[in-house]
């Protein structure tokens, strides 16, 4: 009997023997840049071999983002896979997709997506969030976020109506799209989010570094084109100036009536011709974005108030920061309101939510996108509180199959959209779930299904088949591995280690 049962014994043994190695291999693990990579993890059945680029690939480098990873590491020993994937993941923005230089003696950043080498306001916005809260610690980094941000207020001041930007009049991307096309423009969508973006990443900057610099002429140009935009799309007189077309099989590429989108009635709402996703809208007033403007207008009051009353206009037609103010939050109060009264539905299941859509003719869209601003994302971005029991209503429809673009499957769940199409979940989905969660188990879910749906990259996709992981869209998409790294330090701030060591 004693003898049949030694192998069992053994195995046990070994067992235990590497999940010790393990631990002390991820402990002991040194990031060192100047090796090709952070770490190489044993654990039971794997080596887990970085995925970053070779040190004298790697596009920038940052000693803080370095520090934090080495840092991370060594909290999430009990989780080898984690810790890898959040090594790969953080720092691929960085390595991969930002262009810094100094161009006329000022900062300057252009940041790709990731696989289409062109800057989206919202993407570069998003995929250099997580690294504000490391600036005050590396002086290069804190240089690199100021010439993201004097980028994108140059962006907006070339043309406030487009979303994607080339590095210079290069002349690339959607040239022969029906609409006014320039050469330093990639792609010209109008989302509403593309004019917020700047303006929540300039004020994150400026709470966490204390660097008013950025708000200077270019910053005053740019709140005065946004406040343009945005009035122009309340379409009170006219349907403004914007139109787009396109040549194109994809009805979510081009936009129908005349190229201004479907007709609405002006209620104050702000109207964006295309959603986040930059598929086109149904309905021009998306509500996600416009609750994004009034979040975004308030603080680009208060950076005026605070930061540029002090200060002179820079030239005599340029109105008083204090005007600018006023405005932003006359606007921000009037979008509020229309709000209150066209964007909340009785649905016969869920109470009061939002819906995702309407005109200001009683049509409303019920459903939500996984490009953030949405629905989901709201909570995430701050623009309503967690515990509004309408987003939390809200939060229960849109996950679940009463959402016509939510999809349950094999691999797993969550929110997809129109731009891949049926059955394909995309990752920022969950992690959205994951951020506005205060449910372990629903965190605990969140997360396992991130690990596991990675098809074994070590990287997150732009989406995958609800049944089958290894089928999915986009490799290389730097705002989706960004994101995946802010959620794993939110976690961690959150007292959230010991969890994620014991998924």
């Amino acid at each position: 009997m004693l003898k049949s049962k030694t192998p069992k014994l053994l195995a046990v043994a070994a067992l235990l023997t590497a999940g010790a190695t393990t631990l002390h291999a991820q402990v002991n693990a040194e990031v060192d840049i100047n090796n090709r990579y952070t770490s190489v993890v044993p654990d039971n059945t794997k080596v887990y071999k970085s995925k970053r680029p070779p040190v004298e690939e790697r596009l920038f480098i940052s000693t803080a983002v370095e520090k934090k990873i080495k840092e991370v590491q060594q909290l999430l020993s009990g989780n080898p896979r984690l810790a890898w994937m959040f090594a790969n993941c953080f720092p691929n923005t960085l390595e991969s997709t930002v262009h810094y230089r100094v161009i006329d003696g000022e900062d300057d950043t252009f940041v790709y997506t990731g696989d289409i080498p062109a800057m989206w306001l919202r993407d570069s916005g998003a995929q250099v969030w997580p690294y504000v809260q490391l600036a005050n610690d590396d002086p290069r980094l804190k240089k690199m976020l100021r010439g993201v941000i004097l980028r994108q207020l140059k962006c907006i001041n070339i043309d406030r109506y487009a979303n994607a930007f080339n590095d210079g009049p290069t002349g690339a991307g959607w040239q022969s799209d029906a609409t006014d096309m320039q050469p330093d423009v990639f792609e010209r969508k109008y989302e509403i989010d593309s004019l917020c973006y700047p303006i929540r990443l300039a004020y994150w900057y400026w709470q966490v570094t204390g660097d008013s610099s950025i708000f200077g002429d270019i910053w005053m140009e740019a709140i005065q084109n946004i406040l343009l935009t945005f009035h122009e799309q309340q379409r009170k007189e006219n349907r403004g100036p914007y139109h787009f077309f396109r040549m194109t099989d994809r009805t979510y590429d081009t936009v129908g009536w005349q190229g201004y989108g479907a007709p609405v009635k002006p209620v104050g709402l702000i109207a964006s011709v295309f959603r986040p996703s930059d598929d086109r809208t149904s309905l021009p007033f998306l509500v996600p974005s416009n609750f994004m403007a009034v979040s975004s207008l308030r603080k680009a009051a208060e950076i005026l108030e605070k930061v540029n009353s002090n200060l002179a206009p820079p030239h005599p037609r340029t109105p008083a920061p204090s005007k600018l103010a006023s405005d932003c939050r006359t606007l921000a109060d009037e979008v509020e309101q229309a709000l209150k009264q066209y964007a909340v539905v009785d649905h016969p299941k869920y109470g009061k939510i939002y819906a995702f859509e309407v005109d200001g003719f009683g049509n409303r869209l019920l459903m939500d996108d996984a490009n953030v601003p949405s629905l989901l994302g709201m909570g995430y971005l701050g623009d309503v509180p967690l515990d509004d029991p309408i987003y939390q209503n809200t939060r229960r429809f849109v996950w679940s199959e009463d959402n016509p673009w939510f999809f349950r499957g094999k691999a797993g769940e969550g929110i997809g959209g129109p731009h891949i199409g049926y059955d394909m979940v995309w990752p920022m989905s969950i992690m959205m779930k994951c951020f506005t969660s205060q449910d372990d188990d629903e965190i605990r879910w969140c997360m396992r299904t991130l690990l596991k749906t990675d098809a074994g990259m070590g990287f997150i996709h732009e989406s995958f088949n609800k049944d089958d992981a290894t089928n999915f869209t986009r490799p290389w998409f730097a705002w989706q591995n960004t994101l995946f790294g802010e959620l794993v330090l939110k976690l961690i701030a959150d007292g959230k280690a010991p969890l994620l060591n014991n998924l």
